[in-house]
């Protein structure tokens, strides 16, 4: 099986969303020369990470960007998984969501950030984000040239049911846009991504954005890489830069083969299904 690279990009967001796209843009370009299969950007790429902010940030799918993502798929040839960014709908409905192009441009897939982040830790973060946004309501997994990935949005990665079931639905790695803190990101970040990783054998990506010093939610940053025998493969620090990785797919098999956990489950005693899905 061909190996996967990927480029998870950590990039700087700003109150300005046309000078955090300018610096997405560089990223971007500056990752292609290495040839990713699948360039990934941060959860809010283009919005400052405040409930507050989101509506005004807020764009319908096919607006500005969008068309941004898209054609920036489209002039490198690459899958872009575009984060995250504040998305309204018809009605105002306003949600965390993360759109993923492919190589062509087109949309592959549309991830609503299912679980909200709505915490008030003694001494360390409070956050609401249902002060604003609501919630999605799908499991995103989407096909590619690969075989099929998985997707979904910080807070969601805390909910293994959601991972067991993309990996159930043939997912091979799940990708995950996300911002944790400086409360909760030593103490859960690696473990969380080791853990699903290894409990589902699957490839596990985090893209975090660069931390601000200055700015009102102070970004965990760490973007990193899990692999199905619970390896951490490669791992940044807070600043902006690039992590490129290579997911060795004949690796995740192996270690499907060797330790089959996923056709030892005994589906006699428990089972786990998906709800059905509410409309949206």
């Amino acid at each position: 099986m061909y190996p996967i690279r990927a480029a998870l990009l950590q990039t700087s967001v700003y109150d300005s969303k046309e000078k955090s796209l300018e610096s997405v843009e560089t990223a971007v370009r500056e990752a292609a020369r290495k040839a990713p299969d699948f360039i990934c950007l941060p959860e809010m790429f283009c919005c400052p990470y405040r409930t507050e902010v989101f509506p005004a940030y807020a764009e319908e799918a096919g607006g500005h960007v969008w068309e941004f993502c898209s054609h920036l798929a489209k002039e490198y040839g690459v899958w872009l998984i575009a984060g995250s960014m504040p998305e309204k709908d018809r009605v105002g409905n306003i949600y965390n969501t993360s759109f993923v192009f492919d190589r062509q441009g087109n949309q592959a897939a549309r991830c609503r950030k299912a679980h909200l982040f709505d915490v008030s830790i003694e001494g360390g973060q409070r956050f609401r984000e249902s002060d604003t946004l609501s919630p999605g309501n799908e499991i995103t997994v989407f096909d590619t040239e690969f075989g099929k990935m998985g997707l979904c949005i910080c807070y969601d990665l805390r909910f293994p049911e959601l991972i067991r079931l993309m990996a159930l639905k043939g997912a091979l790695a799940v990708f995950v846009p996300a911002a944790f803190n400086p409360t909760t990101g030593p103490a859960h970040w690696e473990l969380l991504f080791r853990s699903r990783a290894v409990d589902n054998q699957i490839f596990m990506a985090g893209i975090a954005p660069a931390r601000n010093p200055q700015g009102p939610y102070l970004s965990w940053g760490h973007s990193l890489a899990a692999d199905p025998w619970g390896n951490i493969i490669g791992e940044l620090g807070t600043d902006p830069g690039t992590l490129q990785v290579t997911f060795d797919l004949d690796m995740l098999q192996r270690v499907r083969r060797e330790l089959p956990l996923l056709t030892q489950r005994r589906q006699d005693l428990y089972s786990l299904l998906p709800a059905s899905p509410k409309p949206e």
